[in-house]
């Protein structure tokens, strides 16, 4: 598949982790197992030996641990934008303020706290795409189908969260790797360098994730002149723009919105028509 630079997809070929995590304790048990000899819980036992696992892959890690993957990954992510994993990585151990901010505002929007509340995933075992392929010309399900085909790039290579410390923000960030494609597909952008940049800075803007900061920051420094030039004045101010009128993306529930019309959900949501 054609690589995309700053975007977090799952590469076989990842190398290690910057920082060799350290021992973080055992996962923690289950409500209905035995209680201790000296009448405390298991749970409880566990609690104090180290810390939880909180759903399936989670690596717990310390305030000091994620400070080095979080330097570490940086570093390795603006030498080789297209290393996925270490963007996954600068991602969870430098969103610790963005993702709370998120989720309170899918909480206090009708459609982004279903969405909370159901767990959707974009995936191809969830994904009709006999289905979206037959969709009129202009629809969001066709026109993701037709972004995927395009770039040749698969829902599938998401990477999973591991080092976010709860549950529910876990999800978050993974709602938002998997709408990442269809914010290509909203905002007209490839998955070349140029492309990534502009969506990172519209993601910047809607998100505040410092790696989206990162990346739309220094992106731009292996482009062109030329594309410099069309970036900075053209794409990044509609990029902004769009990004601070725009209501928060991730409060819509895409997966009942395929038949919508792209043009349509881009006026909803307060996009402006690319340039």
């Amino acid at each position: 598949s054609r690589r995309c630079p700053w975007s977090v997809r799952a590469s076989p070929s990842a190398g290690p982790l910057p920082y060799p995590l350290l021992p973080a304790g055992r996962a923690r048990p289950s409500h209905s197992e035995p209680r201790g000899r000296d009448g405390r819980g298991e749970e409880e036992e566990e609690e104090m030996e180290g810390w939880q696992q909180l759903y399936p892959g989670h690596i717990p890690t310390s305030p000091l641990q994620k400070a080095l993957l979080a330097a570490g990954s940086a570093v390795m992510a603006l030498y080789d934008p297209y290393r996925h994993d270490m963007v996954a990585v600068l991602g969870e151990t430098t969103g610790c303020l963005a993702l709370p901010n998120l989720r309170d505002k899918m909480k206090n929007h009708p459609e982004g706290y279903r969405i909370l509340q159901e767990r959707p995933r974009i995936r191809l075992s969830t994904l009709d795409m006999a289905r979206l392929q037959g969709l009129p010309e202009g629809s969001l399900g066709r026109e993701y189908v037709r972004f995927l085909e395009d770039n040749k790039v698969s829902p599938d290579t998401r990477m999973p969260p591991k080092f976010v410390d709860d549950e529910e923000l876990a999800y978050v960030i993974q709602r938002y790797r998997e709408v990442h494609d269809v914010m290509h597909t909203l905002l007209g952008m490839p998955t070349n360098m140029l492309g990534e940049v502009v969506v990172k800075w519209f993601e910047a803007i809607q998100t505040g994730l410092p790696m989206c900061v990162l990346g739309a920051a220094f992106g731009p420094v292996r482009l062109s002149t030329r594309k410099l030039q069309v970036l900075a004045t053209e794409l990044v101010p509609w990029a902004i723009r769009s990004g601070l009128n725009a209501s928060c993306v991730l409060n819509v529930y895409y997966e009942q919105r395929w038949e919508q019309p792209v043009e349509s959900l881009r006026e909803e949501l307060g996009i402006f028509p690319p340039p």
